[in-house]
């Protein structure tokens, strides 16, 4: 089966930047779609991006539209979420996800956190004012 662990969140101040990884072992996931999803505090989790099998396509949330960017590199088994112009708002747990079910259609990007059967223990990230 499939291990995920994210790591490189951290502290940052208002208008920053970072990048966050999510690592897997066990199996590549070079052929199962990807997404990352954030809980902050007293509120569910939610869908922040994807990204189909193949990294030809990705999908995200209204609120991160613009200024999120997820990406991966199959050779490194390894998934990323560039964040750029960070605000309060999105401070939250982050989460990576992967989902192993067989499709051929190329462009499939799941939306909902159901659809995704492995989940990485997060990463914090606090944006401070």
């Amino acid at each position: 089966q499939v291990q995920l662990v994210e790591s490189g969140g951290g502290l940052v101040q208002a208008g920053g930047s970072l990048r966050v990884s999510c690592a897997a072992s066990g199996r590549t996931v070079s052929s199962y779609a990807m997404g990352w999803f954030r809980q902050a505090p007293m509120k569910e989790r939610e869908f922040v991006a994807a990204i189909s099998w193949s990294g030809g396509y990705t999908v995200y949330a209204d609120s991160v539209k613009g200024r999120f960017t997820i990406s991966r590199d199959n050779a490194k088994n390894t998934v990323y979420l560039q964040m750029n112009s960070l605000q309060p708002e999105d401070t939250a747990v982050y989460y990576c996800a992967a989902d192993s079910s067989v499709s051929r259609v190329d462009d499939y990007r799941p939306l909902k956190d159901w659809q995704y059967d492995y989940w990485g223990q997060g990463t914090q990230l606090t944006v401070s004012s």
